[in-house]
């Protein structure tokens, strides 16, 4: 009977994370390189968000939660509207991308050092 038990939650537990792996797991898509403008933010959980201005087509830049944004050198205001920004990662969708390093003037961020 706690056999049983063990494998039914085992089973469970799998059908759960499941849907949180296809959202917030890498999708095995190409990466890709965009360089543009900041025009909108959004910081926080799960992750934060910026709309990037490439060559007049919005993008949106999937960026990390607020303690990888740190843990990667990123100081508050780094990420700001007007900021140009170039940005390597997976491309996951029509002009959207999950960055995983990231450049501001002359500094380079790893968001992801175990994907590049």
């Amino acid at each position: 009977m706690r056999c049983r038990a063990k494998w039914l939650l085992a089973i469970v537990m799998l059908l759960f994370l499941a849907p949180v792996q296809a959202h917030h797991g890498w999708t095995g898509g190409e990466t890709i390189e965009i360089e543009g403008t900041i025009t909108q933010v959004r910081l926080g959980n799960p992750h934060g968000e910026v709309q990037l201005d490439v060559d007049g087509e919005t993008w949106t830049v999937e960026v990390g939660q607020p303690w990888r944004n740190e843990r990667a050198g990123l100081a508050e205001g780094d990420l700001a509207e007007g900021v140009e920004l170039r940005v390597s990662g997976e491309h996951s969708g029509e002009r959207r991308m999950k960055a995983e390093q990231l450049w501001i003037g002359g500094e380079h961020f790893v968001l992801y050092p175990g994907r590049i």
